[in-house]
């Protein structure tokens, strides 16, 4: 950044205020477009195995806002994809990293990428809106239908074991262990 025709990272432009007994301040605006916003929700119905760890998702459900619809099944195709990507994150994918801060699995072939088999059919229901913003009255889905799966699916971990699994992906060896401590060892 520049400062009296000096270039100054943030660090020293901070201590130089401070030094000089000055608060920092800044002001903007955007005049960019004005934006609609998506909202989706997720909901799961899970069976867990508590001597194995392994997840079965019994009913999956999303629920778009897109405001109106003009191509359902384009929408809804939207929608599956979200949830499968979004399954393959919380599920599968792990990205390991050793202590020197390499990545130990940097090929596909060293972690579960998740295949049609591993997604579950998805209900999806739209919600009727009508945005003033979007084109005819639509919203943008992009990756909205991603984003509230993880957290859905921790939830319905948690009803269906009553452990609440705070990271993902959830894995059978990370949930294992867990279940054992609480259910002891399933026999």
């Amino acid at each position: 950044m520049l400062c009296g025709g000096k270039r100054l990272s943030f660090a020293q432009l901070a201590a130089s205020a401070l030094a000089q007994n000055k608060a920092l301040s800044a002001s903007g605006n955007s005049a960019g477009t004005p934006r609609s916003v998506a909202f989706n929700v997720q909901g799961f119905r899970v069976a867990v195995n508590k001597a194995t760890g392994e997840i079965k998702i019994l009913k999956s459900v999303q629920a778009a806002d897109a405001g109106r619809v003009a191509n359902p099944m384009q929408c809804r195709g939207q929608v599956e994809g979200g949830v499968a990507q979004s399954l393959g994150a919380a599920l599968y994918e792990e990205m390991v990293i050793d202590d020197r801060g390499r990545v130990v699995n940097p090929k596909f072939r060293d972690y579960h990428l998740r295949s049609f088999a591993d997604v579950p059919r998805t209900e999806v229901y739209f919600a009727d809106t009508c945005d003033t913003l979007g084109p005819m009255g639509a919203k943008s889905m992009s990756e909205s239908p991603y984003n509230p799966v993880s957290a859905a699916l921790g939830n319905a971990i948690a009803n269906a074991t009553g452990i609440r699994f705070t990271s993902t992906p959830f894995k059978p060896d990370r949930l294992f262990p867990l279940l054992r401590a609480k259910f002891g060892d399933g026999r």
